[in-house]
Formats: C-alpha cells, structure tokens, sequence
C-alpha cells in the first residue's frame, strides 16, 4: 500500500486572521485529497483554524508589536527575546524532523514574513541537508505589499532562486498578475504556478438576512470600522437590519461597549461560524479589503463597499480594492475618510446600486493546490540534498 504524502505547511499570522485562514483552506483541501497534512502555526490560537482533523504544531505565539509590523511581541505585549526565539525555532526544527516531509509549504515567506528569519532560516537549511530534499513551495497572495525598502526585492529573489521549487500563486491571473506587484516575477516564472483564489465552497442558504453586513476581519485593527458602523446604523432609517461581526481578536471591554451602545436594529457577534452564509444574504457587505474577505464576497455575489486597510504603509489592500471598484463590483471608502456620517452616506449609495454581476474568476484554489503538488511530486518524486 502507498503510503500518504506528508506536508509540512508552516502559517505564521501576525495581526489580522487572514493568512491563517487561508492557509486552513489550502490545508483542508490537501487533506481531503490525500494528503498527511501538519500545520505549524504561531499566531494567537483561532478558533477553528486549522481544522480539528488536521495535525497541528502550536508553536509560542507572537503577535505584530505594533499595526507597523516594526517588531514582535508575545501574547501579554511584551517584547520577545532571544531565548524565545531560540524555543520556538528548536521547536520548529524538531516538528520538521518528527513529520519528515515530501512537502514543505511556507506562507508568504520569503516574500513576506522577514521577522521570522530567525527561525526559517534555519529550517531552510536543515530542508538543504535533507536526503531525499522535500519539495519547497511558497504559498502567496495575488496581490503583494509593495517594498520600499533598497534591496528587498532582489533579497526575495535570491531566497526563492536558492530554495524554493514552487511558487504558488492563489490568484486568477485574469484579475492579477504576480509581475505586477513582483518586479522580478518573470525571473522565476518556470517555478510559478497560479492556482485560482481560494475561495470558500459555495455557501448554504442563509438563516438570517441582514441588510448591511459590517465585518472586521480578525478584529485587531477593526474597532475604528465597527463603531462608525454601529453610529452610521443610527443616522439611517431603522427599518435596516445590521449585522455587524467584530472578529475575534477585538478586546472584550471595547466588545463590551459596542454591546451596549447597540441600537435595535443592529446585530453585535463577536464571530460568525456561517459568514459566508450570511454574506449571501445580505443587500451589501462593509468591511477591509482583505483576500479572504473578498474571495467569500465574490463567492456569494454580495454587493460591498470596501475600507482598505493602509496603516504601516500597507498597499496590498488599496490595489485590491481599486482593481475591484473598477470593475464596478465594489465602492471604496479611504480608511481615513471613515467618519458614521460618511459610512451612513457611502452604504446609502451603494444599497441604491443595482446588484453587481460577478465575473467568471477561477475561485478553486485550494483544491487545484492539491492537484498542483502532485503533479509537481510526480515531475520529481525524489530530490537529492543540494549540500550532498
């Protein structure tokens, strides 16, 4: 009997929820095509992600120090040290060498994810001096962050010419193209392989309808959404049904206050496990401009009106958004324009609009992850260690 193919899928998620979820999708998906799938993660515990049923190394947690991304902290918000770094990466090591794998997957590293050198570094060379060497892939965004900084780039590159066999794109490159935010794309484009979004399966028919469906993602940096959310719900007519869904990472006395300040016709969850469901429901969705987020709204067809996220120079929600108002499937409102009387205006409009037609984009990403591996395994099922 054959035996499974084992993946080591490593998912570090720093403020937002986003890469986590994406990557449980990826992961899921894996494992119902049968794969043995260990999912390193090393964010703040989620709730659901990775799912029950998958093998699951936690390792310490660290969180963004700052919406900058400029540091790391651990779950109380204190600064790591290197004693913690040397835990986790030892940890990480041995988890490598516990599921010894054919598949080695990183997300966003090397084009994302630098903090985290101090421990993938070195699992990249204990990968190197590995005989048989597992594959390596890197799983990525359509859309990049643009860099700024002198030599990033050509920093990225060099990583994934030394040691990555894969590229995988979850994107449809009729929507976006990794040369368009990754100057160097067409140096590596024999190890690119586009997958379509990963999008969610189709959702079930609702168990609520909601007019407005106001989401912050993870929560960490939605508080200024939901309560202009929460006070716009009050300048408009009443007879509108609101839902709005925090995330799960909003602190409980900010959560508290929402609460209470709540008027009848609106909604206040924390999460909500049918979110997709409930999108297909709804007459328009407010939330960031976050992939997930809006792979679940195209799936659903839902109307929206998108607040990208830009603090800390982040571009990568912007240039989502832009692509999507232009194709006339979203209104954009600027995060530092979001005021309850300018929210109360924008969703105003937009529940006037008549309901966008959706364009045939390629959302089955994570199940042609699978099919991409394998084909990929089968091209080179055994890789001699490069240090040999």
């Amino acid at each position: 009997m054959t035996r499974q193919l084992r993946v080591f899928f490593y998912v570090q998620h720093l403020l937002g929820i986003g890469h986590l979820a994406r990557a449980s999708r990826i992961a899921s998906a894996l494992a119902v095509d049968g794969f043995d799938v260990t999912v390193v993660t090393g964010g703040t515990p989620v709730p659901g992600f990775p799912a029950s049923d998958l093998k699951h190394v936690a390792l310490p947690p660290v969180v963004a120090g700052d919406k900058g991304f400029s540091g790391l902290a651990d779950e109380t918000g204190q600064p790591v040290d290197d004693e913690f770094k040397e835990r986790r990466r030892d940890m990480l090591l041995d988890s490598f060498r516990t599921c010894d794998p054919d598949v080695v997957i990183f997300e966003a590293f090397p084009f994302g994810r630098r903090q985290m050198r101090f421990e993938l570094m070195p699992l990249l060379d204990l990968i190197e001096a590995s005989n048989p060497r597992p594959l390596v892939a890197t799983s990525l965004r359509d859309i990049l962050q643009e860099r700024n900084k002198p030599g990033r780039a050509e920093e990225m590159l060099e990583l994934v010419q030394a040691h990555f066999d894969l590229v995988l794109v979850h994107g449809d490159p009729a929507f976006a193209r990794l040369e368009e935010t990754f100057p160097y794309a067409r140096e590596i484009a024999d190890k690119v392989a586009y997958t379509g979004l990963v999008a969610g399966s189709a959702p079930a028919l609702p168990r609520e309808r909601f007019d407005v469906l106001v989401s912050a993602g993870g929560g960490a940096v939605g508080k200024e959404l939901i309560g202009a959310g929460l006070e716009a719900a009050k300048l408009l007519p009443q007879e509108l049904k609101w839902c709005l869904v925090t995330g799960p990472n909003l602190p409980q006395a900010d959560y508290d206050a929402f609460e209470s300040a709540a008027p009848g016709n609106v909604n206040l969850f924390r999460f909500r496990q049918d979110f997709a469901s409930l999108l297909s429901g709804a007459r328009l969705s407010v939330s960031q401009a976050g992939y997930n987020t809006v792979c679940d709204i195209i799936r659903a067809g839902c109307a929206s009106l998108l607040i990208p996220f830009t603090a800390g120079g982040e571009t990568e929600q912007s240039t989502r958004a832009a692509r999507l108002e232009k194709l006339g499937l979203a209104g954009v409102l600027p995060e530092n324009d979001i005021t309850p009387a300018r929210l109360a205006r924008d969703v105003e409009t937009q529940l006037a609009r008549a309901k966008p037609a959706m364009p045939p984009l390629d959302l089955e990403g994570a199940a042609q992850t699978a099919a991409i591996l394998r084909e990929w395994l089968l091209k080179a099922p055994v890789r001699p260690s490069r240090s040999a």
